[in-house]
């Protein structure tokens, strides 16, 4: 047997006999197993992955027993809990066993949440990362770059019913990033949590912590870990951030890691990457959302004696193709410090309008997401059914051993409000300046410095 990790049910044991798992119910159940105690074998060896598979089958029959409608939940066949037995005749129950009524799909229970799910997330999100990444893991389908569609890699889970026995295997063949799938396996989680609330399942088990625990992390250093709640949490993930994924990685580029990306687009061979370089730059001294800096228009520049900050107050979404109010909603103004000073009045021209955008890319247009995931990270297009990757300035630097690891571009954010946050800055004009708290910066910042000393007092 293997150490008990979890809570076990208490009148249904699990026990191990002759190197096989079988199901021992207490003696209040005798009446209904013909006067005598019950066992039941599970035609499993004692494996521990068939321990936990032992696990969920025990705490969906002790759920159904303790109901008080268990005469109408149990089934006395077993065949309900994924079992084939020919005890049958000799239980001595008051009424006939009604057929199980049919589980709500994996399709069915994800719409329902996405309607409850919306309200709570800002409409970029919930439009491409819930409506569009997550719902797509859940059908099966993966974009193919060289025929530039959709297509099935026969892992849809969408019309399967939550019970379904095909759930795990299917969400092991997914071909979603490892990151996605323990979103997704989260996200579903919680889901299947709120069907449970609004009695919409007979389920007592849910099916998707099951598979989450299921996962195997080798590296333990870096072992993903699970809540109370059954939702996945990585190593770099931390608690309060919020919903967005972008968000709860508080990785960081060091210092030199930020400079060499910074010099490595400036001085590009591709015109492409050089005209994107004061982007970058600007990203890595704000920290503020790409978004943020897409919509920053010169009419929200002030550089004088009397008035010296940058006025965020918008965002541009290239996917939705509209500007918006900012993430939390809030008008920020960052103070001008000398570094971020002299870029400004580089990049300024003499002849600004000050509705112009301060970014453009070499057409004149606003930048999005997309692009500068092309710059950042790497740009694909297929042709005659191959495709062609045009790595992007960081992967390169990751590449040649210039930097330690990818991180997105998003990380510019982290690296600003990290290294700010260990030089000293007052932490209210940091969080205030980047849309945070001092709280957040104190806790999800802030780690303890392995090369800092006690005074000599």
């Amino acid at each position: 047997m293997y150490a008990k990790t979890q809570a076990l049910p208490e009148t249904v044991k699990i026990q191990s006999d002759n190197g096989s798992l079988r199901l021992q119910f207490s003696t209040k159940y005798n009446p209904i197993f013909g006067g005598k105690r019950k066992h039941q074998g599970l035609g499993m060896k004692d494996t521990p992955d068939n321990y936990q598979k032992a696990i969920a089958i025990a705490w969906r029959i002790e759920g159904d027993l303790q109901h008080p409608d268990w005469q109408q939940l149990f089934d006395p066949t077993f065949a309900k809990y994924g079992l084939k037995t020919k005890y049958t005749a000799e239980l001595k129950l008051a009424t006939p066993i009604p057929e199980p009524e049919p589980e709500i799909t994996v399709g069915e229970m994800w719409e329902d949440y996405l309607i409850w799910k919306q309200p709570q997330l800002q409409p970029t999100t919930f439009k491409t990362i819930f409506c569009g990444t997550y719902t797509n893991i859940i059908k099966g389908l993966h974009w193919d770059h060289s025929q530039h569609k959709f297509i099935d890699n026969g892992s849809e889970i969408y019309s399967l019913s939550v019970n379904d026995s095909r759930l795990e295997q299917r969400i092991a063949q997914q071909t979603a990033s490892a990151r996605n799938r323990t979103r997704i396996e989260a996200e579903l989680s919680q889901a299947f949590g709120r069907l449970q609330s609004l009695g919409k399942t007979k389920l007592t088990v849910n099916p998707f912590v099951t598979i989450s625990k299921n996962v195997e992390n080798k590296a333990d250093k870096y072992k993903s870990t699970i809540t109370p709640s059954g939702d996945i949490k990585e190593w770099w993930q931390v608690d309060g951030i919020g919903v967005d994924p972008e968000e709860e990685d508080r990785r960081a580029f060091t210092k030199e890691e930020r400079d060499a990306i910074v010099n490595a687009f400036y001085n590009s061979s591709s015109r492409r990457h050089r005209q994107a370089a004061s982007l970058i730059e600007f990203l890595f001294l704000t920290g503020c959302r790409s978004g943020e800096a897409f919509a920053l228009r010169w009419q929200d520049v002030f550089i004088g004696r009397d008035k010296n900050y940058i006025r965020f107050n918008k965002s541009y979404n290239g996917r939705l193709r509209n500007t918006q109010v900012t993430k939390t909603g809030e008008v920020r103004l960052f103070k001008i410090y000398p570094n971020l000073n002299d870029l400004l009045l580089r990049i300024k021209p003499a002849d600004v309008n000050q509705t112009d955008l301060v970014f453009v890319n070499t057409q004149g247009n606003s930048y999005n997401t997309n692009l500068l995931g092309d710059l950042w990270q790497e740009a694909r297009c297929g042709t005659k059914g191959k495709v062609y990757r045009y790595p992007g300035i960081v992967t390169q630097l990751v590449e040649e051993g210039k930097i330690s690891c990818y991180l997105s571009p998003y990380h510019t954010r982290h690296t600003f409000i990290t290294l700010m946050a260990h030089a000293g800055t007052d932490l209210l004009l940091l969080a205030t300046a980047c849309g945070n708290s001092v709280e957040v910066i104190q806790r999800h910042y802030l780690g303890v410095d392995t090369e800092a000393d006690f005074p000599n007092i």
